[in-house]
């Protein structure tokens, strides 16, 4: 993958040799360790960081094609994976290509089909295209690359990161009430567009905008709708089975060391599987990746939603597949210093230790390979969520992960209650349901189940998406997510739920199309989420850093955070969720003390109005 950037001023001429460029270049220097490269015109400044995964030795960016007596600039950032389809395509219209790499392919398209061809991509990506008098920009419909922008009056600025356009002078540092909201009643969740700083957006997964002397139009092109489901379950399971390999498969394909995550669970492991059977084909063995923690089998402890550890199933998978496995072990001082690397990374709220020891992880990983493959998703689309099968948690209005406003409230600084409003989380709930695609008839719970999905692709999988994205290119590493193919998400929208939910396991449709694929064992494990450290050092050290910061009472965190319930986390013994089942008491500690950084390292203002 890579980093991209840019501005379009339309009142006054840019200049080449502005510091502030620079500085934009280096803020993505792990994105794209291998290359970089500026294209420079009078009303237009286009950047771009390279991570070389297809064709290193040419597709360099920005990329120029003439056509028509006009010139078209492309930005980048993404992976085409039809890409042989939508070349062979343009080639048959009489386009001809120089490269072997699908940013040639990107470009050539959108010069033939205009905002028609993200109709026909399949890819994670997020590009613009700059043609001498309007910026076009876009981003993948399932949101898997980031997009950033600062928009005023003539002029236009975006960069894959936050702290990219913090590096210009023009966009402001600051945040209001409907930050704090976001921060204290979503974080570290997002309402999508909203990139907490008051002055910068994000623009939505599905959507492309233009930026020209007319202004700033933003428009959405991909939608979930939903259609009659007209196959029988046998031929559903087929259907998935064949989405499902096509798409990991289609995702092997680079020009660099490529490996996969591997946690012993059914997505990671499914995806191992296959691509360890291409490999053998190939004659190549595949490097797989776990994480664990230090001391983790004496500290473990068994919940309701992770009743084992991973290293037997990690175990059995590997010799399944004969992988030259690679356990990472982490350790406490690891994974607290790298709570600040993510929001260095990120320049926004983050999910504490779940992200932390994940930049960690995979730093490690990239030692080995540049590109690895794992398996997000698969609970959003196929249904594997607590609150997708337990009809109490999924009746109740509001974010299924987020149950909690009241207590997220008592954290809400006194001088910023009057400006919070409870309801904040149902109103964003409800924007959330407003474009839920149903067809006439559906039963109350084929009705719920459309909104369920769309709760979680649009809202809680954007959340591990930027999490995937940003932990994996601050060590420049290209993670990919098959399941996040847009045939897949498009296919299973309308699936019933009696399908999804098979033999009434969660997933059950995957795993019985998956059934010969893995070993007894990994096919029917219980779900078990993302490895978290249970190292009672950790929380130790996590209380030590937050005490410091509590002595200290002019801190600004103070203007936004109740010092006195923030007090409370110190001696607080029960595991009161703040985000799900990924982040209890020693997350929320940690998320403070992320938040405190941010400020700081930031020089975020909290604005009066």
């Amino acid at each position: 993958m890579c980093g991209i950037a840019g501005i379009v001023n339309y009142k006054s001429p840019i200049n080449a040799q502005d510091e502030t460029y620079k500085s934009m270049l280096f803020a993505m220097k792990n994105r794209g360790p291998d290359d970089e490269g500026s294209y420079f015109s009078k009303n237009a400044l286009l950047l771009h960081k390279r991570l070389a995964v297809i064709d290193p030795a040419s597709s360099r960016q920005p990329m120029t094609i003439a056509r028509m007596g006009k010139e078209y600039t492309i930005v980048y950032n993404g992976e085409l994976y039809n890409t042989d389809e939508v070349r062979h395509d343009l080639i048959s219209q009489g386009y001809s290509f120089t490269t072997k790499g699908d940013t040639e392919v990107v470009l050539t398209a959108f010069i033939a089909y205009g905002e028609g061809c993200l109709d026909i991509f399949n890819g994670i990506f997020a590009f613009s295209v700059w043609d001498g008098e309007t910026l076009f920009f876009a981003r993948d419909m399932m949101g898997v690359k980031p997009f950033f922008y600062y928009v005023s009056e003539g002029e236009f600025i975006f960069a894959s990161t936050v702290p990219t356009l913090l590096k210009h002078p023009h966009v402001p540092h600051s945040i209001d009430a409907s930050s704090v909201s976001e921060i204290l009643l979503l974080g570290p969740g997002r309402t999508p567009g909203n990139a907490v700083f008051s002055s910068i957006h994000e623009l939505p997964c599905g959507f492309f905008g233009t930026f020209g002397k007319n202004g700033l139009k933003i428009k959405k092109y991909f939608h979930l709708t939903d259609k009659p489901h007209v196959e029988s379950f046998a031929e559903t399971e087929k259907h998935i089975h064949h989405l499902v390999r096509d798409a990991i498969l289609r995702q092997t394909v680079s020009d660099v060391p490529l490996g996969t995550f591997l946690s012993g669970g059914l997505d990671s492991s499914l995806i191992s599987a296959v691509v360890a059977e291409s490999f053998r084909e190939k004659g190549k063995t595949l490097d797989t990746f776990s994480v664990t923690y230090k001391n983790q089998k004496e500290h473990f402890k068994a919940s309701h939603f992770q009743p084992d550890s991973d290293e037997k199933y990690i175990e059995i998978m590997a010799e399944h597949i004969k992988s030259n496995h690679h356990e990472v072990v982490l350790d406490t001082p690891m994974v607290i210093s790298a709570l600040y690397d993510v929001i260095d990374e990120k320049g926004l709220p983050s999910m504490a230790d779940v992200d932390s020891s994940l930049l960690a992880f995979c730093k490690e990983i990239k030692k080995k390979v540049t590109v690895a493959l794992s398996g997000e998703c698969a609970d959003e689309i196929f249904g594997g969520y607590p609150w997708y099968r337990d009809k109490d948690i999924r009746s109740q209005a509001g974010f299924p992960w987020a149950q909690n406003t009241a207590y997220r409230m008592e954290f809400i600084a006194e001088g910023m209650k009057d400006r919070i409003s409870p309801s904040y989380v149902n109103e964003r709930y409800k924007d959330a349901l407003s474009s839920v695609s149903l067809l006439p008839d559906l039963s109350p719970t084929e009705k719920r189940m459309r909104e369920m999905f769309v709760l979680n692709t649009d809202h809680f999988m954007q959340t591990l998406l930027f999490r995937k994205d940003s932990c994996s290119m601050h060590a420049s590493l290209e993670v990919r997510v098959p399941f996040c193919d847009r045939r897949i998400c498009e296919y299973m929208y309308s699936v019933p739920w009696e399908y999804k939910n098979y033999l009434d396991r969660e997933k059950g449709l995957l795993r019985h199309a998956f059934r010969e694929t893995l070993p007894e064992e990994i096919i029917w494990r219980k779900k078990s989420p993302y490895p978290k450290t249970h190292n009672p050092e950790y929380l130790s050290a996590l209380r030590e850093i937050f005490s410091s910061i509590i002595r200290d009472k002019d801190n600004p965190l103070w203007d936004i955070v109740n010092i006195k319930k923030a007090e409370t986390l110190l001696s607080c013994e029960t595991s009161q969720p703040w985000y799900g089942q990924l982040m209890t008491t020693p997350q929320t500690i940690a998320y403070f003390i992320q938040l405190e950084y941010w400020i700081r390292k930031f020089s975020v203002v909290l604005r009066s109005d």
